[in-house]
C-alpha cells in the first residue's frame, strides 16, 4: 500500500511543515510493516511538496495510523493534504535490480497488466 499526500507549502510555513513531516516519517516508519517513506520538493514548483510512506498491506497502513502519537501528529498533517486527489494507491508492481515483481490487486484480483489481446 502506497500513502502519498501532496502539499502546497508558504515559504513562510516551509520550516514548520518539514519538521512537522519529519515527525511523521518518524512516526510512521516505526511501525511494523512499514517500509520506508519520504519527503520531496518539486523542482519546478518550489512550493509543492509529496509525502510518500509504503506499507507491507492495508493492515499495515491502519494499524499504523492507530497509536496516540500518531493520531496525534500524522493525523492533521495529512488533513492539510491538498484534496483534490486519491491519496492512498495499491502498488501492483515494484522492482529492484532490474526485476519486476507483480502483485496481486485487492480491487480486481488481477496483476494490473494490461490483457494480450
Amino acid at each position: 500500500m502506497l500513502l502519498i499526500c501532496r502539499y502546497l507549502v508558504s515559504p513562510e510555513r516551509e520550516a514548520s511543515f518539514v519538521e512537522r513531516a519529519r515527525r511523521a516519517l518518524t512516526l510512521l516508519t516505526r511501525a511494523d510493516g512499514c517500509l520506508g517513506g519520504s519527503l520531496g520538493r518539486a523542482f519546478e514548483e518550489p512550493d509543492r511538496w509529496v509525502l510518500s510512506v509504503r506499507f507491507a498491506s492495508v493492515v499495515a497502513y491502519r494499524r499504523a495510523m492507530s497509536p496516540f502519537d500518531v493520531r496525534e501528529h500524522v493525523v492533521p498533517l495529512l488533513s492539510e493534504a491538498l484534496a483534490d486527489e486519491p491519496a492512498t494507491y495499491e502498488v501492483l508492481a515494484e522492482a529492484d535490480a532490474g526485476e519486476v515483481t507483480d502483485h496481486v490487486s485487492l480491487l480486481t484480483g488481477d496483476d494490473g497488466r494490461a490483457s494480450p489481446l
